[in-house]
């Protein structure tokens, strides 16, 4: 009988969560954009002083996904929320409940912080993601509009008076 685990990531694993990164980046149609490398994995994930965390889901041994968070705040309840980042299974061991242990982990690491809310972003084309998040419960916040500055824009606007 097979066994699925779930783990914490050590630095060890910073080439296989490389390698999840770039292939969700690659069905997200966006490889073009990791810039993330092994030495960054390494110095940012797996610092002392790292604000990320990951988790590695393992079928008979074998990595089969990832899950990549961190925590934030709300200050409307007063409390962390822990933010997935990332979630990634092998399109091979989809189907398999890996996404879901991941997840469960993942609710399970929330409470155990006493977190309020455990959030995550989905792109819109992505109905199989959307599907499967709802079957589990988890609501959509079309309400919100995400903004981003990245980069030059970044800098410019942290440098203007």
């Amino acid at each position: 009988m097979s066994q699925l685990i779930v783990r914490e990531a050590g630095i060890q694993d910073a080439n296989t969560i490389l390698k999840f990164i770039t292939d969700l980046a690659i069905y997200e149609k966006a490889e073009h954009e990791v810039l993330a490398t092994l030495e960054t994995i390494e110095s940012s994930l797996f610092a002392k002083d790292s604000h990320a965390s990951a988790l590695i889901c393992e079928l008979d041994g074998v990595p089969v996904g990832s899950a990549i968070y961190f925590y934030n705040y709300s200050t409307w309840l007063a409390k962390p929320g822990l933010f997935l980042e990332d979630l990634y299974v092998s399109p091979e061991y989809r189907g398999k409940g890996a996404g879901i242990k991941l997840l469960k982990t993942l609710a399970q690491i929330a409470l155990e912080k006493d977190c309020a809310r455990f959030e995550w972003n989905c792109l819109d084309w992505n109905t199989p993601s959307r599907e499967f998040y709802e079957a589990i419960g988890a609501k959509s916040q079309d309400e919100w509009v995400g903004y981003r500055m990245t980069g030059q824009t970044l800098v410019d606007f942290a440098k203007s008076e």
